[in-house]
């Protein structure tokens, strides 16, 4: 006696590439009415107002989920178990995370800029990530990869996660819950941010946390604008509080002609692309093949989104 296949849909688009991630990873393609999971490529616009009552399990595009929260379709389907890309890219987006880091710290925004030899002028500004310390701030898939980028050139890290649970790794000195985020800025030389986006987070980082930081320190985000008070960072990037902002993300978002970010000499201002479409694309594919077999398989799935915690 053979089983039933597992059904699974797929929409808004059906690319090639999910499709076969989906039928290669043990599944069927199926029309959402007879399917027990669907696999959504898009945003929260139009998303089933309902959901059929079969499915179990929907397989979301993004990383972040907080425009998810600003809808109400986990509440109107309470019993099922919905995941995001959370993790899928993260390797993408720790590159150049690390980029903007080594970037700001080489000074390279000035070099780059400069259209006459100026050696001595950077010399006592050019500084390295030996023996830095690096605060992670959102030591989840992201973060986890940015310390093993960073190992090699010798820093050192603090990480900040929501539980506290300790990470190990040889270039971790320290795991912080994100309750304690407070003891993090006075001991640290940089900050990346990479925390989910939650009502908890909004706007992490202002005028007090920037105090805190030193003059070389440099202050990267690459998960949401709003986790930082744009009106102190620029503040702070004006008085030499702190060393210099590397920012794929900012608030607001696109950042308007004009705004103060783009003219000042120690900001690294990149349009939300450290995850662009053509690697975001087969990303998301690998992760729809592995939570499909994983279903398929009747095991946990990755990226399981807490509706308590927003992420």
């Amino acid at each position: 006696m053979t089983s039933e296949p597992v059904r699974i849909a797929l929409g808004p688009k059906h690319s090639d590439l999910l499709r076969q991630a989906i039928t290669g990873s043990g599944a069927t393609l199926s029309d959402l009415d007879r399917a027990r999971a669907l696999v959504w490529d898009g945003g929260p616009a139009g998303f089933p107002r309902r959901l059929p009552a079969g499915i179990e399990w929907v397989q979301l595009f993004s990383a972040g989920v907080e425009e998810w929260f600003e809808t109400d379709v986990f509440d109107a389907h309470p019993d099922v178990v919905f995941t995001s890309a959370a993790g899928a890219f993260a390797r993408s987006v720790a590159e150049h995370a690390l980029a903007l880091l080594l970037a700001g710290v080489r000074h390279l925004p000035e070099h780059i800029r400069a259209s006459s030899w100026r050696q001595t002028e950077f010399f006592p500004r050019i500084g390295t990530l030996r023996g830095a310390t690096v605060a992670v701030v959102g030591a989840g898939g992201i973060g986890r990869e940015l310390i093993e980028l960073l190992a090699p050139l010798g820093a050192r890290v603090i990480a900040v996660n929501r539980s506290g649970r300790a990470i190990d790794h040889p270039t971790v000195l320290e795991t912080i819950p994100a309750e304690r985020l407070s003891e993090v800025w006075p001991r640290t030389d940089h900050v990346v941010v990479a925390a989910p986006a939650t009502a908890a987070t909004r706007q992490l980082i202002g005028k007090d946390e920037l105090s805190q930081l030193r003059p070389h320190s440099w202050v990267i985000n690459i998960a949401r604008g709003r986790l930082i008070d744009t009106d102190a960072l620029v503040d702070a990037l004006r008085d030499g509080t702190i060393g210099g902002a590397g920012l794929d993300v900012t608030d607001p978002e696109p950042l308007p002609d004009g705004h103060p970010l783009w003219d000042l000499p120690n900001a690294i201002v990149t349009p939300h692309d450290s995850n662009p479409p053509q690697l975001r694309t087969v990303a998301f594919a690998e992760r729809v093949a592995d939570n499909v077999a994983r279903f398929v398989a009747g095991r946990e799935l990755n990226a399981r989104i807490d509706l308590a915690a927003g992420y």
